[in-house]
């Protein structure tokens, strides 16, 4: 893992975010499931290979989006997933993948958030449920999908960032591939923070059987939006013996800025692209 390293950038080189001259882009596109956590039919937005058939199979990036955004954040013009990620397929630096956007405030009670505080956070944390229930499975059940966690990956952004770490440190039997950036705080208890209750203990912070490839977190430097916790992650992770890789973005504020280099980074990580 620590070989990955010496890629990691904190710039995108524009050749990565500029649409080329006689190639074609594929669009997200999007999809309803029925969540059974929510008891009521959600939207999903999915990115395919521009050239998708159902005579291959391929693996899934899921990216979970952050606070007050929904499944449409991370597929804005601004982030340029499309872009980025086909052109370094093309430059054969990541492999074809479905990219999953799916909706992840998770509450039967309200169909959105209604502020910032622990109950709508644990609408959040709920999403857990929903994930491993009915997205995955919509996901493998109508798509060309190459089985098994080393054909999986999750990462997300802020909140997402929490929700992916957690996720992953719970179901790691799922996931080859786990990434965060500007992960949020509360995927571990917060000291006299009553919205901080903590979703799992330090000790917990550790895989047993199942160990990811690769584990990517990165974080702004200083990080004004979820202060300390995303360095709290690495240290934690760091004295559990869990072999990550940790990117300190200096200078990069907390929104697509910090996005674009993560997902660059880590389209190169995954599935292989880096062999």
């Amino acid at each position: 893992m620590k070989d990955l390293e010496k890629i990691i950038t904190l710039d995108v080189p524009e050749k990565y975010t500029e649409r080329r001259e006689g190639i074609r882009y594929p669009e997200f596109k999007m999809y309803e499931y029925y969540s059974r956590t929510a008891d009521r039919k959600t939207n999903i937005n999915i990115l395919l290979p521009v050239d998708y058939s159902e005579e291959k199979k391929y693996p899934v990036l899921y990216i979970l989006h952050g606070y007050f955004d929904d499944e449409t954040w991370m597929a804005r013009d601004c982030v340029k997933i499309p872009e980025i990620l086909t052109n370094l397929v093309n430059d054969g630096l990541a492999k074809e993948m479905i990219v999953v956007l799916p909706y992840i405030y998770c509450s039967k009670e309200l169909k959105v958030l209604t502020g910032m505080d622990l109950k709508n956070s644990l609408n959040y944390d709920n999403f857990i449920n929903d994930f491993v229930l009915d997205v995955i499975p919509f996901v493998d059940g109508n798509f060309s999908v190459a089985e098994g966690r080393w054909n999986r990956a999750l990462t997300g952004f802020s909140m997402g960032g929490r929700e992916s770490l957690f996720i992953g440190f719970k179901h790691p039997e799922l996931f080859g591939y786990l990434g965060a950036v500007d992960p949020a705080p509360g995927i571990l208890p917060i000291p006299e923070s009553p919205a901080h209750p903590g979703q799992m203990s330090r000790e917990e912070m550790k895989f047993g059987e199942f160990v990811p490839k690769v584990v990517f977190v990165g974080a702004a430097a200083p990080a004004p939006a979820d202060g300390d916790s995303p360095a709290n992650y690495n240290a934690v992770m760091t004295k559990n013996g869990v072999e990550h890789i940790w990117q300190s973005m200096a200078g990069l504020r907390h929104c697509e800025e910090i996005v674009k280099p993560h997902l660059y980074n880590f389209f190169r990580m995954i599935f292989g692209a880096e062999d």
